[in-house]
């Protein structure tokens, strides 16, 4: 059955730009759109030179599939993984017709490999593709329940209903070194090396290079064949590499998804750096659902403008490039859940395919 669902999704998927729906300089949203178990809102605001951070929403008779991919020191690993990741989901989801949280972990690894072979294809001509990677924060609604699979430190939070009061569910789990717990994890996994996690400029880093423990990409620091002199130096990593740095082994949970259960918040850590969990929920609670994700990319740029004691109307003029000294990339995506179809296990409208790809 589920099968030929996929089928009709494949046939029928139209695809949108999120820039052809609205833009304001380096920001560009979409304020409203149905996916299959309710609405969504868009947004992402570019600081880079070049555009680091990709996304989609794919949705259809399966369900609702959402990605964010924050990409670093480049933009190739978080492109690859937004072209290739929903199609290793999509075969694997057809061919096992029941949905689990090994689906995601499998589309995970094989994009993973994918991009090994192509840094490996391109070596001679463009080692540093060796040096790139991605954050990867997979959300999949289907059967009534939300898997959550990440990697990095992008992070979903869940506005719930507890009584009268909304409050903030983190329900991914980050790998970001400058949390303890990871620290904990890189020291027990690489005893023999004092070096694993160095406290740089009053940030940890893994061997003072990169904050994410776990990754798609950044094959440097995962392979031998890529640490040698081919690539920047400011990434090479003096001794060899016996066993992989970071892996891409995602955290994955799953929940029953229920009734006070009001929305989903998916964003790269450009906006957590600059919004608590709560705070995010509280604006998306206590405003109208349409622009939900531009006015949670417009809170963190007025909190990262007041941070620099500037005003916000002044960040705003500075362009690319120069905008990354003041914020990251920045990327939101709201679902919101309409628990009536979710019951019935019913989705709704046509097949979408969402991506915010486009640079300016």
């Amino acid at each position: 059955m589920l099968c030929g669902l996929m089928g009709i999704f494949s046939l029928c998927c139209r695809s949108f730009d999120v820039a052809e729906e609205g833009r304001e300089g380096l920001l560009r949203y979409r304020d409203l759109g149905r996916h299959a178990f309710g609405e969504f809102s868009t947004a992402i605001i570019q600081a880079n030179q070049v555009l680091e951070d990709q996304s989609q929403i794919e949705s259809g008779p399966f369900g609702t599939f959402v990605g964010v991919y924050d990409g670093h020191g480049g933009a190739e690993a978080a492109r690859y993984v937004r072209e290739n990741l929903f199609q290793h989901f999509k075969r694997l989801l057809s061919e096992a017709e029941v949905m689990s949280p090994s689906i995601i972990d499998r589309a995970i690894q094989e994009t993973e490999a994918g991009f090994t072979t192509l840094v490996s294809e391109q070596w001679t001509t463009k080692p540093q593709m060796a040096t790139v990677g991605s954050c990867c924060l997979v959300g999949v609604i289907c059967q009534r329940t939300l898997h959550v699979a990440n990697l990095g430190d992008s992070r979903v939070v869940l506005g719930k209903y507890l009584g009268r009061e909304i409050a903030a569910i983190q329900l991914s789990t980050e790998h970001n070194a400058n949390q303890e717990a990871v620290r904990q994890e890189l020291k027990a996994m690489h005893p023999d090396d004092s070096q694993i996690v160095v406290l740089k400029h009053g940030v940890w880093r893994i061997k003072g290079i990169i904050q994410v423990s776990r990754s798609i990409g950044d094959v440097y620091l995962k392979h031998p064949q890529f640490n040698g002199e081919s690539i920047n130096g400011r990434f090479r990593v003096p001794e060899p590499v016996k066993m992989p740095v970071l892996t891409a082994n995602p955290s994955i949970i799953s929940l029953n998804l229920r009734p006070c259960d009001s929305f989903l918040i998916f964003a790269s850590d450009g906006l957590w750096e600059h919004l608590s969990n709560e705070k995010a929920v509280e604006i998306v609670h206590k405003h109208p659902t349409a622009g939900s994700a531009k006015r949670l990319v417009k809170a963190a740029l007025q909190e990262a403008a007041r941070k620099r004691e500037m005003r916000y109307g002044d960040l705003r003029k500075i362009d690319r490039k120069v905008r990354r000294h003041f914020h990251d990339d920045i990327t939101v995506i709201v679902l919101f859940l309409n628990h009536d179809l979710i019951s019935r296990g019913t989705t709704q409208g046509s097949p979408i395919s969402v991506h915010s790809s486009l640079e300016h």
